[in-house]
């Protein structure tokens, strides 16, 4: 095929160098869960598995074959007849079947592995490709460890695997020793070197050990590699292989650059990457490019303003073209104005921008407690402030002793706002709660009867806000109050004295008008 194409064929190893990550181990089922959903992310080529290596191995590759219209199903073997035969025999029922062989080429795999010389290893690659042919028509030949093999036998042998029938010769830098502009480079000699290359498709298989899987590939695309190999969420041995999501994204965003073009649906990205996580019981981390939660999330007030006036002023991608969900504006310390202001918008709210200015700063006091503010916390805070009683007595302070053989102890103090006096006292209970709720009494002078006590949590984590809601009553009158906090019992403290000036304002109001 010839190399002057203007699309990069994608090879998913995720079923076979994915599944040898460290407890990344799949069954067959959940192998063919994983093998519908890069069809239906429309990759190019499955590596299915290794087939000789297990019978699981071998079932696996064989169901993934007769079930999969789409994709080219390709099937591992060394440059060994057994592995071979085995491999053909797994891909039979595959409607389009590639045998992948390989063997390492490198001083270090030869001399320390495979303990034989330039000649035997030659040999053995003509021979495993020339029998692969013979068994399916498209067959790829791999040097492993290529990167560090020497220039010229390297060149030896991709002329020699091509003219025995190889369409796609893959190098691979085994164990991610390549540096980008290096890397390029021999691919770059490749092509001026190989007299038959215009006869296959040159491919790289590039791992992460430095970090550089991604971009020793997207390097090698630009001298001219029209395949890439790589997996979901850059799964792999050891640090893993480049990343198929920020491969394709790459090179999708950056078509200006690249010139290529992919054939992947990639609203398919982040369920696959999901899916992918799920089974193997990998988590993709938070800040990981494309599928990470953090992808498209903005906590920086500065950002989030510049995303609120034009997205592109922080975003390269949409995210509704990798399958996320939209830009994030995450809520907290960081945040501003203007994300606070048209989240309230987005939920539906309205308050004037008194209101609004008040609820910014509770906003930013909740931030410095709690990582982040969700849409229950606002809704909660908004509540309060639409209902709020007229304070005549504000919570300042509060202290509790409490814990084992400790009588618990409340120490209050509250202002009263007509005097503007402070006034600080200290009652005991039968737990934390009930000697706030004495303290606060004896202060305000109004004594009520706790009637009903409820605590839920209002958002999910460990350090979510909790939401207490109260109900008092005197001989004459009951009230409600509520509060949020991450301190459940300032959040006690706080409806308890909501209900305490609901109390006082309406008893003042009795009052007046008897006069």
């Amino acid at each position: 095929m010839s190399q002057t194409q203007d699309r990069v064929v994608i090879f998913d190893t995720t079923l076979r160098d994915g599944e040898q990550s460290p407890g990344a181990s799949l069954n067959t089922a959940e192998k063919i869960e994983i093998a519908h959903a890069l069809e239906r992310l429309k990759v190019d080529v499955i590596e299915a598995g290794f087939p000789i290596t297990s019978p699981d191995d071998f079932e696996a590759v064989r169901r993934i074959s007769s079930e999969l219209e789409y994709p080219t199903i390709c099937g591992l073997a060394r440059a060994v007849e057994d592995d071979i035969v085995r491999a053909a025999e797994a891909l039979e029922p595959a409607k389009k079947p590639r045998i992948h062989t390989f063997i390492g080429t490198s001083p270090l795999h030869r001399d320390h592995q495979l303990r034989k010389s330039k000649r035997e290893v030659l040999d053995m690659a003509v021979n495993a490709v020339e029998l692969a042919t013979t068994l399916a028509d498209d067959v790829e030949f791999s040097p492993m460890d290529a990167s560090r093999t020497e220039l010229d036998y390297l060149v030896e042998i991709v002329e020699a695997t091509i003219e025995a029938g190889a369409g796609t010769v893959n190098i691979p830098d085994t164990v991610g020793y390549a540096i980008p502009e290096r890397f390029a480079e021999l691919i770059a000699e490749l092509f001026e070197r190989v007299s038959n290359i215009d006869r296959a498709i040159i491919s790289v298989h590039c791992h992460n050990d430095l970090g550089l899987g991604v971009s020793n590939s997207l390097a090698a695309v630009r001298a001219g590699a029209r395949q890439v190999e790589c997996s979901v969420n850059g799964l792999g041995e050891r640090a893993g292989n480049a990343s198929l999501e920020e491969v394709v994204m790459a090179l999708r965003t950056r078509k200006d650059y690249f010139g290529v073009d992919v054939g992947l649906d990639t609203t398919r990205l982040v369920p696959t990457s999901k899916l992918v996580a799920a089974l193997t019981g990998i988590s993709v981390q938070r800040n990981k490019a494309i599928v990470g939660r953090n992808a498209f999330a903005h906590e920086s007030g500065i950002h989030q303003d510049g995303i609120l006036k034009e997205r592109q002023t922080f975003e390269i991608m949409n995210p509704e073209d990798v399958g996320a969900r939209q830009t994030e504006l995450v809520l907290g310390k960081h945040s501003g104005r203007h994300a606070l202001r048209a989240r309230i918008e987005e939920m539906g709210l309205v308050l004037s921008q008194e209101q609004l200015d008040d609820l910014f700063e509770r906003f930013k006091v909740l931030a410095d407690k709690k990582k982040e503010i969700y849409d229950e916390d606002l809704t909660a805070m908004v509540e309060e402030e639409l209902a709020e009683a007229p304070e005549l007595f504000q919570l300042v302070s509060f202290q509790i002793s409490s814990g084992g053989e400790m009588v618990p102890t409340a120490t209050v103090r509250i202002r009263d706002t007509a005097t503007d006096d402070t006034v600080t006292d200290a009652a005991t209970g039968d737990g934390p709660v009930d000697a706030i709720y004495n303290c606060i009494s004896r202060i305000t002078g109004i004594e009520c009867r706790l009637l009903d006590y409820e605590i839920r949590a209002v958002t999910v984590g460990r350090d979510a806000q909790g939401e207490v809601t109260i109900q008092v009553g005197t001989d004459a009158l009951k009230a409600n109050g509520r509060a949020v906090s991450t301190d459940i019992l300032e959040a006690s403290a706080r409806a308890y004295l909501r209900a305490i000036n609901q109390i006082a304002v309406r008893t003042e109001g009795a009052e007046n008008a008897s006069q």
